[in-house]
């Protein structure tokens, strides 16, 4: 059996995106985008890739030169924050990560076709919506500014403007109920612009 390695199996897992991501928009008309290395917690953890669209699901890659030595802790992480999460792991980790994971995370199975060397992704569990989400580390996708400007557009934001950014997330969760919360992630993480180029930002409609 031949080895799968993360640059192969995010390679032909952004091209599958990009395909459902189209023909979504063909259906609802709604853009999405893709983004890689996305950042949470502030840096302490970065999720492979997140499509952005109805929903924030990230994906996380496990290839089989991976370790699943990080899994336990980045499942905790990413359960409090994405809508949907799916494991895109190869064959050699598939039972471990399995049971690492929680049982409502989609997993797609990575193989290399024997005869063309390409990698195949193989659906084994669909992603479920994410009922343990945690509104203070959802608002925590927000960089501080994005933060303050959504407090300034609720009058908001008086007595936070110049405080750390904890505050600011405080405030944030107790002033606005956690479905604005979550659409106005949506719509930062869609439009922002401002991202280092190995996390570059991937976009299907306008």
């Amino acid at each position: 059996m031949a080895n799968t390695y993360d640059e192969n199996i995010r390679e032909a897992l952004i091209k599958l995106l990009l395909d459902e991501l189209r023909q979504s928009h063909e259906v609802t008309g709604h853009p999405a985008r893709i983004i890689s290395e996305l950042g949470i917690s502030h840096g302490a953890f970065r999720i492979d890739i997140v499509t952005v669209n109805s929903c924030v699901h990230g994906y996380e890659i496990k290839s089989d030169a991976d370790t699943l030595v990080r899994l336990p802790e980045q499942a905790k992480a990413y359960s409090q924050v994405f809508d949907k999460l799916t494991l895109v792991v190869g064959e050699k980790h598939i039972i471990n990560a399995m049971s690492i994971i929680p049982d409502w995370w989609g997993v797609k199975l990575a193989k290399i076709h024997t005869d063309s060397s390409t990698i195949l992704l193989s659906d084994i569990r669909t992603a479920l919506d994410n009922k343990s989400q945690d509104i203070l580390s959802v608002a925590h996708l927000l960089w501080r500014q994005e933060a303050l400007d959504i407090l300034e557009s609720n009058n908001a934001a008086n007595g936070v403007k110049s405080k750390r950014r904890e505050f600011i997330y405080e405030r944030l969760v107790s002033a606005i109920d956690f479905i604005d919360i979550q659409k106005a992630v949506r719509e930062k993480l869609f439009t922002r612009q401002d991202l280092r180029a190995d996390r570059q930002l991937l976009q299907y409609g306008d």
